[in-house]
């Protein structure tokens, strides 16, 4: 195949080659950049939380009026809720994973510290915590009753233990043992007693560190109390329901404003990067298509002004299979440049969006999986166009001339 001669047609058709090379460029960088956003979100979708996820719910119950003893109060909400048949645990909560309302808190290994070694996702819990959560401890311990203060929002003192993550001691302490180390969280002096294996934060599905969090032995004391109730296998719904009228019957003064599955909670943290994916697929699949129309519609046109040259070539001997070389070779050329613009504004795109995203860098398969996906599709697309060239016989090509 002369390719100077497929170079010299172009010339003359100049502007319907870039026009689809610039569009060939912009799909590519797209749909490479779209590839790369979805495969990191069904990642961060699919990361455990380090909970029973699928046999804890929550419920969010709030007091009409000011309870005369708010710790009595609380503590016969979760006395009546561990009492259930099929409760494996229970306990009081401000967050929980992948809930949105996080608290961080810094810690740091000097007191006088002026910046934190790590920020951590800071959830309170007593020493039922590890048991209604379902999370799993690699090291130490985790708090005893006579460790759990009461959390009044008012006062700014912490107790002095804490349990954190694996991901958190990492951070903390990269090249040694967290277990028993003396940390500052807010500038407090704490004691490192347990180590989990993971809890996600609150905010995990925004991305992010999603494994930083530090547990403080601390009872919430609030009117609008959130509680965690974790069930044994298969009873989650009936205990849901039960739930709900053991609180009533301990205090009918009270609105239950929702009880959640945390499968349910979970889906509804991940909608906005499920959306967004899904919304990626569809506009990568719309670009695809509209380009491989384009290349259809493109090439038609150019079989239809050289219906002449192209029976001249049959006349002298060409066969149906030249002309299809032809024509898949002057569409390798435009797709090929194409490409080539598409990674560099692909590349130049994933940065922009890797500053301000929160995303990792696109990996060269995302830009060669990409590159593969369009030049194939083109190559599809120039095939009918091509073989109704490669069909024009000589005297059908030169009647009426």
């Amino acid at each position: 195949m002369d390719i100077l001669l497929i170079l010299r047609a172009l010339r003359k058709n100049k502007v319907g080659a870039i026009l689809i090379g610039l569009q060939i460029a912009l799909t590519l960088a797209i749909v490479c950049n779209s590839l790369s956003v979805i495969q990191q979100f069904v990642q961060r979708m699919q990361r455990p939380t380090g909970m029973d996820e699928a046999n804890v719910f929550t419920l969010a119950s709030a007091w009409i009026a000011d309870p005369a003893d708010l710790k009595a109060q609380i503590e016969g909400d979760l006395a009546a809720l561990r009492a259930i048949p099929g409760v494996i645990d229970a306990i009081s909560i401000v967050s929980f994973p992948l809930d949105g309302q996080a608290y961080n808190s810094g810690l740091s290994l000097k007191s006088d510290q002026r910046s934190p070694t790590a920020w951590a996702a800071t959830y309170f819990s007593d020493e039922h915590g590890l048991n209604a959560f379902g999370f799993r401890l690699v090291a130490g311990r985790w708090f005893n009753a006579d460790e759990v203060t009461l959390l009044r929002y008012y006062e700014n003192k912490y107790p002095p233990t804490l349990v954190v993550t694996q991901a958190l001691a990492q951070s903390l302490f990269p090249s040694g043992n967290a277990l028993g180390q003396v940390v500052y969280i807010n500038s407090q002096y704490a004691r490192i007693v347990g180590i989990l294996e993971r809890a996600q934060t609150p905010n995990a599905a925004n991305g992010g560190q999603p494994d930083r969090s530090v547990f403080l032995p601390m009872l919430p004391m609030n009117k609008s109390t959130q509680y965690v109730v974790r069930t044994r296998p298969g009873l989650q719904a009936s205990v849901m329901h039960a739930a709900q009228d053991k609180l009533f019957a301990v205090d009918s003064h009270r609105i239950i404003q929702r009880v959640t599955p945390f499968l349910e909670s979970r889906r509804n943290a991940y909608m906005l990067p499920r959306t967004i994916a899904i919304m990626l697929g569809v506009v990568s699949a719309l670009l695809l298509a509209v380009t491989g129309f384009g290349v259809v519609g493109l090439t038609t046109y150019w079989v239809s002004q050289r219906r002449r040259q192209i029976g001249m070539r049959r006349a002298l001997g060409a066969r149906r299979v030249d002309i299809l070389s032809y024509f898949h070779t002057e569409n390798l050329l435009i797709v090929g440049v194409g490409c080539v613009l598409g990674i560099v504004l692909g590349l130049a795109i994933n940065t922009l969006m890797a500053a301000s995203m929160q995303l990792t860098r696109m990996s060269v398969a995302y830009v060669c999986i990409g590159a593969l996906i369009v030049l194939v599709l083109c190559q599809l697309a120039v095939l009918w166009p091509a073989l109704r060239a490669a069909s024009i016989s000589p005297a059908i090509a030169t009647r009426g001339l």
